[in-house]
């Protein structure tokens, strides 16, 4: 089952980061920047449909209430550094014709994307680093002559079963056999609901996935959400536009079907795989978007038992909750009513055995990289290389890391805490996180356009934010959870049961407000909405994001807009419909819900102009509500540094201003390369915008960025004040 508030939790960058290029970056070779951005006031295309307006009073008197202290200058050990690398900077470009250049354009150049990777960049940087820590632990609990059931035994057993590709070669796929047997025994449309009921408790998922999360209408409660799946392919839009590489992508699926079913001994793979392959078609065509699923009104909608059987027909929905452990649940949230209507339709019109075959490959499909060597290539060459453009496999060494991170995560996590992060740090992310919170209050205070009412449920929202930095009061329990020196493929299946069961002991039981949706040693952050929380890893408090010797300017443009982009999510287009206790809920007039809409649709069409790749232009929609956390994190951020200077004068370190050095500090953040298969996924199903608008398409709103490098309305990335986008 999976974890419920991975549908929810808005992350700082999607996992895997991003990057630009077939193996070097299109953004060496020319800018990124749109077509037509410069003088945008010409073109109606780009006009705002609101005035903005003056901040009102009520600035100066937050500031008497809420203090903004100095932290990272607090720090002993003689005089910062600038925290900015001045040798990353163009020799050609300027910042008002291309700031993301600007800042990087040296490494941008002569970086190349690692064949193991699909994106190259400050998050793949770090957790390169982060992995040769965390291996060095992992190798020394697998040395180790630890006593069964023991965390040293489990990571040890665990990583050596990744390494054991003898083991993992002469076992085949004896290991998921009785899992391949339960999708191989449905026959009748009667026996596909149980099937699919046991399947999900290995992590199998058909067409759709029940999980457990918090309600969203009742936040002091766990329910489960029943919501799309089914597919191979990255988006429904790979199977759906006649776009040459999707076409070909389609042929190669087939192709990759067939051989995943001939290895589970299917004897007439090729036709079945045709089969396969129409009904994902079909699953595509009835599936929502990425930009519905983004509405969290759209998408909670509670059925009674009663509604969900009468909702998918023949489809038994009480031998599937039998089955899956459910049957004891009275009430479900459904994310997609109407998918689930037509999906009604395909479990009554395709016949059992084709439904059987399509879950045979989603079993073989889903364990095939704990599998064989032959197997974990074939599904590596698939995914990787002819999805992603990725040419060579990682090490084992590394494959290993990551299926050992994936499964015992906070034991890992607890052995790279206690080796490498220092509590000081924790203190300062703190504190930091204090200032920003202050500046966000009086950012509210002052938007003018935001009635007394709303201010003050958004300044109550604010206050109740939990704030999780490093790593987990609590760590996870993994006694219940066997590791043993066993095929691969037998750990990764009791996981699977493991997670799955320990979800299901939530339903009907207290919130654990305690537990964490990343492992202490991921280079990211998130907000959930329905805790109301913002997390900060371990790992991200390193340099360039934080740096205890760097003066405060860089590290606020960096950690600081982090939290401000975490924040702010709390307040972007989804999670502004949440209210301070995690409920979703209309805490705002409708006029100034009118005007917020009003002032992010402006952010939408600036988006929606980006171009990437000829022809292929960035989302606006899909990515409004991470470009609003992005624009309003660096915009408190940059208020908290302003605050922070308690009316000083900043320092001018290595020639640059305290205001350039926090800008700085955000552009170089987001360096990255990508492939270009790579980033072409990106655009369609990923809610971040590729890292070059983050800084261009951010800064240009600001007018505090204008002034520090002196943007006239001659540049490129200039935006006519009445044009810039205001929201936090």
């Amino acid at each position: 089952m999976q974890s419920g508030p991975m549908t929810a939790k808005f992350c700082l960058s999607t996992r895997g980061s991003f990057q630009l290029s077939q193996a070097r970056s299109f953004v060496s070779k020319r800018s990124l920047l749109l077509r037509n951005t410069r003088n945008q006031s010409q073109s109606p295309r780009f006009k705002l449909m609101v005035t903005m307006k003056r901040s009102n009073v009520l600035f100066p008197l937050a500031i008497l209430l809420f203090p903004v202290t100095m932290i990272f200058a607090q720090d002993s050990g003689g005089e910062k550094v600038s925290g900015i690398d001045r040798s990353l900077f163009s020799e050609k470009v300027s910042p008002g014709a291309n700031f993301y250049l600007y800042a990087n354009e040296k490494w941008l150049n002569d970086t190349e994307i690692p064949g193991d990777k699909s994106n190259y960049g400050i998050f793949t940087l770090l957790n390169d680093k982060t992995q040769e820590q965390v291996k060095s632990l992992i190798e020394t609990a697998a040395k180790t002559k630890a006593e069964s059931d023991t965390p040293a035994q489990k990571v040890g057993s665990l990583y050596g079963s990744v390494l054991d590709v003898s083991q993992r070669n002469q076992a085949k796929t004896d290991p998921i056999n009785s899992i391949l047997a339960i999708a191989s025994s449905v026959t009748s449309t009667d026996e596909l609901a149980p099937a699919m009921g046991k399947l999900i408790r290995n992590g199998i998922y058909g067409p759709f996935a029940s999980y457990v999360s918090v309600d969203a209408r009742a936040s002091d409660e766990y329910t489960v959400y029943v919501t799309q799946s089914g597919l191979t392919l990255p988006d429904r839009d790979y199977y759906l536009e006649d776009d040459e590489r999707y076409v070909e992508l389609r042929k190669q699926l087939k192709v990759y079907v067939a051989d995943m079913l001939n290895a589970a001994g299917h004897d007439h793979a090729a036709e079945a795989a045709e089969k396969v392959v129409e009904i994902e078609t079909r699953i595509a065509k009835s599936q929502w978007s990425k930009t519905q699923n983004r509405d969290p009104e759209a998408t909670y909608n509670k059925k009674s038992f009663a509604e969900m059987s009468e909702l998918l027909g023949s489809f038994s929905w009480q031998t599937y909750a039998d089955a899956a452990g459910l049957a004891k649940q009275d009430a479900f949230v459904v994310r997609q009513p109407s998918y689930f209507r037509e999906l009604s339709e395909m479990f009554a019109d395709i016949p059992a055995e084709q439904w059987s075959d399509y879950l045979t490959f989603k079993v073989i499909d889903s364990y095939a990289s704990s599998l064989s060597d032959t197997l974990e290539r074939r599904h590596f060459d698939f995914h990787k290389t002819a999805v992603s453009g990725i040419s060579e496999q990682e090490p084992m060494w590394k494959r290993g890391v990551n299926t050992t991170g994936s499964v015992l995560g906070e034991l890992v996590g607890q052995l790279y805490v206690k080796e490498h992060f220092k509590p000081a740090a924790k203190e300062r992310m703190n504190e930091l996180v204090e200032n920003l919170k202050r500046a966000f209050a009086l950012r509210i205070e002052s938007r003018d356009w935001m009635g007394k009412g709303t201010q003050k449920q958004a300044l109550e929202k604010l206050s109740k934010f939990t704030t999780k930095i490093a790593y987990p009061d609590e760590w996870k329990d993994y006694s219940k959870l066997k590791i043993k020196q066993v095929p691969l493929a037998v750990n990764v299946i009791a996981s699977s049961e493991f997670e799955y069961n320990r979800d299901l002991d939530k339903l009907g039981g207290p919130i654990d407000r305690s537990e964490w949706h990343m492992t202490p040693q991921t280079i990211n952050a998130y907000y959930n909405p329905t805790m109301n929380e913002i997390v900060f890893p371990a790992a991200i408090l390193q340099p360039p994001f934080f740096n205890m010797a760097a003066d405060d300017a860089a590290n606020y443009g960096a950690i600081g807009a982090v939290i401000g982009h975490e924040l702010s999510h709390g307040f972007d287009d989804k999670g502004s419909k949440y209210d301070g206790d995690g409920n979703l809920r209309k805490w705002w007039t409708e006029e100034d819900r009118s005007e917020f809409e009003k002032r992010a649709a402006g952010l939408v069409q600036q988006y929606n102009a980006y171009e990437p790749i000829a022809g292929n232009f960035v989302n606006g929609e899909l990515t409004l509500g991470e470009n609003i956390g992005d624009l309003g994190g660096l915009s408190v951020a940059y208020a908290a540094y302003r605050l922070s200077l308690d009316g000083n004068k900043a320092p001018v370190i290595d020639g640059l201003t305290g205001d350039q050095r926090f800008f700085l500090g955000w552009a170089q953040i987001w360096r990255r390369l990508y492939r270009e298969r790579e980033l072409l996924k990106r655009l369609v199903t990923d809610p971040h915008s590729p890292s070059e608008y983050r800084v261009n398409g951010i800064v240009r709103n600001m007018d505090a960025w204008y002034k520090a490098f002196g943007i006239d309305s001659d540049s490129e990335l200039y935006l006519e004040p009445a044009q810039r986008v205001r929201i936090w």
